[in-house]
């Protein structure tokens, strides 16, 4: 029997992955801020989360590196913390006591876990995650454009189990509508190249609020648009659309 693998969304790009009895929480958001809206309802209370064995953190945004929630939420601030130097900085500032830095290719080891970079490409450095143990391998996209590196993925690591990739494309309006990260084609297409046994999209209800949504950011909120591009490029890879909240189980 295969080790146990499942995920639920918290919100946004903040999961909870459970691989057998590990518990990993990605990219953190439990609050909310002006023109930083979940869009959906936020699935649990930092002390609902109960123990958590590792946080990976793939960039310093506020929406996905919401350690002040963390913090004000009672979190154990001795829990291992993995993620780029820009993120591990402002760990440490807030107190976290075990941050782990991992750049592009470095791995992190939590016991039988290991939390490995990849490349990523954002509107500030940040790096992506294959998180593996007990035979299982997560690819961990947070709000990355797609880069070609990642397409190696299963040549690097093997059979990847959940790929988890964020679909809306997102644009800064005040840069010329420049992108910061993959659409639905685009997420499409990796997926395509990294084979996972499950698809799940996320980073798509998030938006600025009304003013925001109009000055500063555009970004495409319906992740059927991915799981159509999924069904036309690669049919044979199954995608899962799920509420925050509920759990989604790897076969």
């Amino acid at each position: 029997m295969p080790t146990s693998l499942s995920v639920t969304r918290i919100g946004h790009a903040c999961q909870l992955i459970e691989i057998g009895g590990i518990r990993v929480l990605t990219d953190p958001w439990f609050t909310q801020a002006p023109t930083y809206y979940q869009g959906e309802p936020v699935a649990s209370t930092v002390a609902g989360l109960g123990s958590v064995d590792a946080v990976v953190v793939s960039h310093e945004h506020y929406d996905h590196c919401d350690l002040d929630g963390l913090v004000d939420g009672g979190f154990d601030l001795g829990t291992p913390l993995i993620g780029p130097g820009t993120v591990a900085a402002i760990a440490r500032d807030k107190g976290f006591r075990d941050v782990r830095v991992v750049e592009a290719w470095e791995a992190a080891t939590v016991g039988d876990l290991t939390v490995t970079a990849t490349p990523g490409k954002h509107g500030v450095h940040e790096v992506t995650f294959v998180i593996q143990a007990g035979g299982r391998t997560v690819f961990f996209g947070g709000d990355s454009l797609r880069v070609p590196e990642l397409d190696t993925i299963p040549d690097r690591f093997g059979p990847v189990d959940l790929a988890i990739l964020p679909t809306n494309g997102l644009c800064i309006r005040p840069m010329h509508l420049e992108q910061v990260v993959m659409d639905a084609e685009e997420a499409a297409g990796l997926t395509a190249a990294l084979k996972p046994a499950l698809a799940v999209p996320h980073h798509y209800a998030f938006h600025s609020g009304r003013l925001g949504d109009r000055m500063i950011t555009k970004g495409d909120q319906d992740p059927r648009h991915y799981a159509d591009a999924v069904a036309r490029i690669a049919p044979e890879i199954p995608v899962r659309l799920a509420l925050p909240g509920t759990p989604v189980v790897v076969p």
